[in-house]
């Protein structure tokens, strides 16, 4: 539903492989990244050890804790280099007008891979 869609961000504050990180009131923190032309929204906590993932970069479709160098998939959440083993939420992204949002309904709970 149109209600159901959280305000993130205006796409234009998007630079090119440059994480942000936005915090809305009852929700968990977000890392929004424009990449190729794409503009992806994940968990910024690393399900490893706490580090904001905002805080990293983000090469190949991927972004890279900045503590201890986890990786995981933009699209997705998923981990992808150890020591990050579990993944993280991924949120499918619609921007209309220039402004990012996200639906973080329950439909769209982290699943395990």
């Amino acid at each position: 539903m149109e209600t159901d869609r959280l305000e993130l961000c205006k796409e234009a504050e998007l630079e090119e492989g440059c994480p942000i990180r936005i915090e809305i009131e009852g929700h968990p923190p977000l890392a929004v990244v424009r990449f190729e032309d794409s503009i992806y929204v994940v968990d910024d906590t690393c399900s490893h050890g706490e580090a904001s993932l905002s805080e990293g970069t983000v090469e190949d479709g991927q972004i890279e804790c900045p503590w201890h160098a986890g990786r995981f998939c933009l699209k997705t959440g998923a981990a992808l280099a150890f020591p990050a083993v579990v993944p993280i939420r991924a949120y499918p992204v619609t921007v209309r007008d220039g402004t990012v949002y996200i639906n973080p309904g329950p439909e769209h709970e982290q699943q395990s891979s």
